[in-house]
């Protein structure tokens, strides 16, 4: 399961006429992309639905996987069993953990999941080293504290309060880089769905939560070890893992559509050459060991001897991201479609971070595969190699 990139997050064109403000939005929310889609199937559904829900299960499978009847493209590429099983987890009141490589849509996934259940996905938490409990919970504006005392009034609610009061799904995204206290305090309101706010008296002292409310966190896999959950606090959780795209094809067509839309939303009317993405996609699947396509030189391991998986993240969203910039390169500074000489000189800043053996992986990546492979853009390729840094 893959994204189309972290700054696009979706795959499927914006299903309504946008105003102007909307378009000058660098990634307007799923609510917004898509609000004829999610007022067509709200209109349409008439299977039940748990408590809370915009959607039934069904139509939130349909919001989030596609659905030609319905003229709703998909929105993201997974197994329709993975997602049922999400749509079930929440359902049932349990919290939901994806976990994965990074670049792999689990925050896009948690995003459309977010809106198809409870019709709005910016009640988010981001996890650092930095945040704090009032955060996540709630805060207080700090002139009324002092002139009135606390008071509902003077309460700030944050989105676990925002959540548990109108009753929506609430995302934590990389909940591993939140401290560990920061974390427990969740324990609450996945268990007894209450929120205690001793600061206050009476009915406003405890904080019952609605029906619909929920929490999706996300964690990748690369952060394990650094504030590992609880075992109390996964026991809140189900987990589902999602996986990088395996079919060499299907990530093809991904990165060709949202990069053809990110190029678009970019003021440039040329669009990345066939040549220069399967160049793209085959280097980024070789380089962290993807399975090959079967009878295609260009696609995959075509059974050469298998590479070094490189440390930097090589997801299909970094692929979006470089074959972007390929096309801003090329179109910005001299007015003409992405070659392979600009996907060199692209691909080396996503590849070249801060490990001096990725660097030297990747130079043997082209003198050990690019230089075999057949065809006037791989061979163009590989001229261009004295590019690297």
């Amino acid at each position: 399961m893959a994204t189309s990139s972290k700054s696009s997050k979706d795959t499927g064109a914006p299903s309504q006429p946008q105003t102007q403000a909307q378009t000058q939005l660098q990634r307007p929310p799923a609510e917004i992309q898509y609000a004829a889609q999610l007022a067509r199937l709200q209109a349409q559904d008439k299977d039940p639905r748990p408590p809370g829900w915009l959607l039934g299960l069904k139509a939130a499978r349909a919001f989030i996987l596609g659905d030609a009847s319905l003229d709703i493209a998909p929105k993201i590429v997974a197994p329709v069993a993975s997602i049922e099983r999400m749509l079930v987890t929440l359902a049932t009141g349990r919290g939901l953990m994806l976990v994965g490589e990074p670049g792999t849509a689990k925050s896009m996934l948690s995003e459309l999941l977010a809106t198809a259940i409870s019709g709005i996905s910016t009640l988010t938490i981001q996890g650092g080293a930095s945040i704090t409990e009032d955060q996540i919970k709630y805060g207080w504006n700090y002139a009324l504290l002092i002139n009135e005392g606390p008071s509902p009034r003077a309460m700030v609610p944050a989105p676990l309060y925002l959540g548990m009061q109108k009753g929506q799904v609430v995302r934590f995204e990389e909940i591993t880089r939140a401290p560990l206290e920061v974390q427990d305090c969740l324990l609450g309101m996945l268990s007894d769905r209450v929120m205690a706010v001793p600061e206050l008296s009476g009915e406003h002292g405890m904080l019952y939560a609605r029906e619909g409310f929920n929490i999706i966190a996300t964690a990748n896999t690369r952060d394990r070890g650094v504030n590992e959950m609880s075992a109390a606090l996964k026991r809140r959780f189900d987990f589902e893992t999602v996986f990088p795209i395996l079919d060499f094809d299907r990530e093809l067509a991904l990165v060709q559509e949202s990069s053809t839309r990110l190029l678009a939303q970019s003021g440039i009317p040329k669009t990345i050459p066939a040549p220069v993405l399967e160049l793209l996609v085959s280097t980024f699947r070789d380089l962290r060991g993807a399975p090959a396509k079967e009878g295609n030189n260009g696609g995959g391991n075509g059974g050469d001897a298998a590479m070094d998986r490189l440390t930097a993240v090589m997801s299909t969203a970094e692929a979006v991201n470089v074959a972007h910039a390929v096309g801003v390169r090329a179109w910005f500074l001299e007015q003409r479609e992405g070659s392979p000489a600009d996907l060199v000189d692209c691909i080396a800043g996503t590849v070249v971070k801060d490990n001096a053996d990725d660097r030297a992986k990747l130079r043997r990546y082209f003198e050990q595969k690019a230089a075999k492979r057949n065809g006037p853009h791989w061979r163009a390729y590989y001229e261009a190699r004295h590019r690297l840094p």
